[in-house]
């Protein structure tokens, strides 16, 4: 499509300018609501196009398997539902499948644009999708969606135009490259201006920098792969051509300095695939405009660059992939989190590395599938009524308006309730996946974390309430967990079940076993509950580590208990209790001891 151009022609950011635009796009699914609300639009990786799923156009005959290079993330029933969204991906503004780059025919001189093309960013490959959008009718859509270098784009779209999109899918990405990567991308670069065929870039219609790119893209091959990936799919094994007692083969090897290696035959391959579908022209430009993207040089911090964001964000990171790492999701991550935006976060086992992305998508399949398809967090028809009058007496507790951490938050249930009913803003820790999941689902923010050990990531006072709803029990460091917690919050809401509790007390001394109920129901062997407390352990846990905890409500299941809480044996009566606890210093030993 030929987009309509601005007055005065299409001008970038660097100076540059452009007298017309082609985009090459795809669209696949329902068709398009006029409004835009049920399209998704997906940023592709590096050296991706617009064919993202299924048959590519024009397809040879005979091709069995679809050619889209996100298969299985796009379908119906997958990650991105074709049956529910209108899904759209367009070649990027100066690459080299169907839409302008520097092998395109500048309309005023008749020939390819080469060295003549204009400098571009990031900011310009969104501006030129922004545009496609416009003219294809759509104000407002539902997702902006990548992975990669596409994350980096879908990010740039949240912050440059806030208001275009609901919500904002990040995937194996950051907000700029590490200097490893950066050191890559220079090396890359090198390669191909050092091929005596690039010439400045004025190759076209002559002998290409093919050398040159293939080794780019063979450097860039090694950064998509982990170490455990390598190993596991080429080890040391031996290259498929290789053969013993050819005397001739070895003759070759040996004076190219070759080796009989799988990984270089697997390299060779990538690099001579990569060279006929690729410009190396537009693989400059575009991992130069990758590599200046640095939002926080551009607005003075990371801070004040995602000040801007106004739609709900998804930041997934992949466990083997070293080129964007888990501590730059975790800067990112820190500093949506100052800003009190609505961002949820999963780091995702992926030993194969960076491209896991692309081909290990069960997990990210189903995590991406709950973020587009969650249930608006303050709708009320979407809450439980029964789970609703469960937490109500521990919602009740959080003030109006308040920054709320759940710690443990499991389905998000209790979060989603505490955001509808108190107008808080609210993040959920939560170590589970399949919870992590429902709660995405519900529409709560959420970030799959081990609470025992990453608490520390959090920022100072960040929130004024901390809640901790049956999971103390889960802790491995109590003890730390209450320093950790009043660090990052004004207070702490906690509830658990009272091990003192009557019942639990008799099926002790009568059966002699460990007990079971309603909030113990687990063996002895398989349960997670690995520091039972009593009403009066917690009082003087407590006192011992200079904290003041306030008995709020106490809750029974049976008659007796429920008397004797009357009667003021609340260590006796209650099944389970909910604390407010915050720092005293001065508290002193049996000043809030429960007798019972």
């Amino acid at each position: 499509m030929r987009l309509d151009p601005p007055e005065g022609g299409w001008r970038f950011e660097r100076g540059g300018t452009l007298p017309e635009v082609t985009v090459r796009y795809e669209m696949v699914g329902v068709p398009p609501e006029p409004s835009g609300a049920n399209v998704v639009f997906i940023c592709h990786a590096l050296t991706g196009d617009a064919h993202v799923v299924g048959y590519r156009p024009g397809e040879r005959p005979g091709v069995d398997k679809p050619s889209g290079w996100w298969e299985g993330m796009i379908g119906p029933g997958a990650g991105i539902d074709t049956e529910r969204f209108c899904v759209v991906c367009a070649n990027i503004l100066g690459g080299c499948s169907g839409t302008t780059g520097p092998g395109s025919v500048n309309p005023e001189t008749g020939k390819p644009y080469a060295s003549a093309f204009p400098e571009i960013t990031m900011g310009d490959i969104v501006m030129v999708q922004r545009a496609l959008l416009r003219q294809l009718g759509f104000r407002r859509i539902a997702a902006v969606v990548g992975g990669s270098f596409g994350g980096v784009l879908a990010l740039e779209w949240a912050i440059r135009y806030p208001r275009d999109m609901a919500r904002c899918v990040l995937v194996a990405t950051a907000a700029r490259l590490n200097t490893q990567a950066l050191a890559f991308d220079i090396v890359a670069r090198q390669a191909i201006i050092q091929d005596p065929n690039w010439r400045h870039g004025e190759y076209y219609g002559g002998a290409r920098p093919v050398s040159g790119l293939a080794n780019a893209r063979r450097l860039a091959h090694i950064t998509y792969l982990s170490q455990q990936g390598m190993d596991e799919k080429f080890g040391r094994d031996k290259r498929k051509d290789w053969v013993e007692g050819d005397q001739d083969f070895h003759a070759r090897m040996r004076r190219d300095f070759r080796t009989y290696y799988q990984i270089e035959s697997y390299l060779e391959y990538q690099g001579q695939k990569f060279v006929r579908r690729f410009d190396a022209n537009s693989y400059l430009y575009i991992t130069h405009a990758l590599d200046a993207y640095d939002p926080e040089e551009t607005f003075g911090s990371l801070e004040a660059a995602v000040r801007q964001i106004q739609s709900k964000l998804l930041l997934v990171s992949l466990s083997g992939d070293w080129l964007f790492t888990r501590e730059q999701a975790g800067r990112l991550v820190g500093a949506c989190l100052n800003e009190r935006k609505d961002i949820s976060y999963c780091h995702l086992r992926a030993p194969m590395g960076h491209d896991a992305f692309l081909a290990q998508i069960d997990e990210l399949k189903a995590v991406i599938r709950s973020f587009l398809t969650a249930t608006d967090v303050r709708d009320p028809s979407t809450l439980d009524p029964r789970k609703a009058e469960f937490f109500g007496d521990f919602v009740r507790q959080v003030p109006e308006g308040a920054r709320v951490l759940d710690l443990g938050c499991g389905d998000g249930t209790l979060l989603k309730q505490v955001a509808l009913t108190r107008h808080a803003w609210c993040i959920g820790l939560e170590r589970d996946l399949e919870r992590v999941i429902e709660a995405l689902h519900a529409g709560v923010n959420v970030l799959m974390a081990n609470i025992d050990t990453e608490l520390k990531y959090i920022p100072d006072h960040l929130f004024d309430v901390s809640i901790i709803s049956h999971t103390i029990q889960v802790l491995n460091r109590p003890d730390l967990m209450m320093e950790r917690l009043l660090r990052v919050s004004d207070w702490a809401l906690i509830a658990f079940p009272n091990f003192g509790y009557l019942g639990m007390r008799a099926q002790l001394f009568f059966l002699g076993r460990m007990p079971r109920t309603k909030s113990f129901p687990y063996d002895w062997f398989d349960t997670p509950n690995i520091h039972n407390c009593t009403l009066k352990d917690f009082y003087d846990f407590s006192r011992k580590f200079g904290l003041k905890a306030t008995l709020l409500s106490c809750h029974s299941e049976s008659l007796i208990g429920k008397l004797l809480v009357l009667l003021g044996l609340r260590n006796l009566g209650a099944g389970g209790v909910i604390m407010r606890l915050t720092r005293d210093k001065a508290a002193t030993p049996g000043k809030e001891g429960d007798g019972q």
